[in-house]
């Protein structure tokens, strides 16, 4: 007999849309609201299977459980699990997750492409926007200064439990054709853009593995759940809220050039109120973007969960997360730069204001002392 084909016993695939939906979101607000509209509890979430100690949340996000939506995949209607993060610093993390039991490996494979075509960024914005649509209802008093065009970023996972066919993960990219699962596409890849793929490869036990690329992942874990979920999901909202920064800032750039370029013009003996103001303008937009960059860089705190670390890590650097956070940081430099010479500006706009003061008064004294004497 010949070796059986790989089959998936147990496995789920998942859809995520982080989106940006407010400056901050307060999460006790949220958890108020929703115990009133839904008559349950938001949970505050935490990492299943690493200790507290190890691994866990800045500030742990609200989990909120939402109805069940129908989504066709691969022109077959299906009842998708639905539930949402909030994370303090403005991001709403959405996932949806259908059942994908008892196929064989391609027809597996070709489940997360399906779940891919029906929620990706082409076609799936209706369903996310319904959902946004059913939490806004409920929750924008909870929203500080919501979004009114957010970004989004998009993510897909497939999770699988029980896995037959195979003779272990650590050869798994050998006994199974990962790459339709992982690139999406049907054509044959070059053997360097197959490497590429695979290149990100984690395991800790003998029977669990993750791989990882820019928009998905693959994820065997033989226990209920996985943490390494989680640790997508922040990574990608750190991405987001740290995209919105380093837009936000370029166009904050070109603004603030042309007001202290017009502050300058303004042939004013009172010019130093101006530039006071503008500079309390920019130390204003600099406090408020590193207190929220601050809580984005402490979402997850990583102390001895080495595997974790590893994952989210590479996570971190494949999402380009730190390159972003260094535009973000520059932008801020230059602004910081800008706010120190307008400030110095206005000093020197004071000084001279006040030398003309006392020249006016010396002026004046003389005139006086010349009337009087005539």
């Amino acid at each position: 007999m010949g070796q059986r084909q790989p089959h998936v016993h147990r496995a789920s695939v998942i859809a995520m849309r982080l989106v940006d939906i407010a400056d901050t979101i307060d999460l006790t607000g949220v958890e108020a609201l929703w115990a009133r509209h839904a008559r349950t509890l938001a949970a505050r979430s935490r990492l299943i299977t690493t200790s507290p100690k190890a691994m866990t949340f800045g500030v742990p996000p609200v989990e909120l459980v939402l109805e069940p939506v129908e989504v066709v995949v691969g022109n077959r209607p299906m009842q998708a699990a639905a539930m949402v993060r909030f994370y303090e610093f403005g991001v709403a993390a959405f996932s949806l997750r259908v059942q994908a039991d008892d196929l064989p490996w391609v027809e597996f494979s070709a489940r997360v492409n399906a779940m891919d075509a029906a929620l990706g960024i082409a076609s799936g914005s209706e369903v996310w926007n319904r959902l946004i649509a059913q939490i806004s209802e409920v929750l924008t008093p909870a929203f500080v200064r919501p979004s009114t065009a957010p970004l989004h970023e998009d993510y897909l996972l497939g999770l699988v439990h029980s896995l037959e066919g195979v003779s272990g993960t650590a050869t798994l990219h050998k006994d199974l054709d990962l790459v339709p699962l992982l690139s999406g596409e049907s054509r044959a890849l070059s053997e360097q853009a197959a490497q590429d793929l695979l290149r990100q490869r984690y395991a800790y036990y003998t029977d669990d593995l993750v791989i990882l690329t820019w928009d998905r992942a693959f994820i065997v874990e033989p226990r209920d759940d996985s943490d390494v979920l989680d640790v997508l999901e922040v990574a990608n909202a750190q991405l987001l809220e740290l995209r919105y920064y380093d837009e936000l800032l370029d166009a904050e750039l070109p603004r603030m050039y042309d007001l202290i370029e017009a502050t300058r013009n303004v042939a004013n003996p009172f010019a130093a109120r101006r530039y006071a103001d503008l500079a309390r303008r920019l130390y204003t937009l600099v406090a408020e973007v590193t207190e929220v960059t601050e809580k984005v860089d402490n979402a997850l705190q990583v102390t001895e969960d080495v595997y974790l670390a590893r994952v989210y890590t590479a996570a971190l650097d494949l999402f380009r997360v730190p390159h972003v956070s260094k535009a973000v940081d520059r932008k801020l430099a230059i602004i910081r730069g800008s706010y120190s010479a307008l400030y110095e500006e206005a000093s020197s706009k004071r000084g001279e204001l006040l030398e003309l003061a006392i020249i006016a008064l010396i002026v004046v004294e003389i005139v006086i002392a010349v009337v009087h004497h005539v």
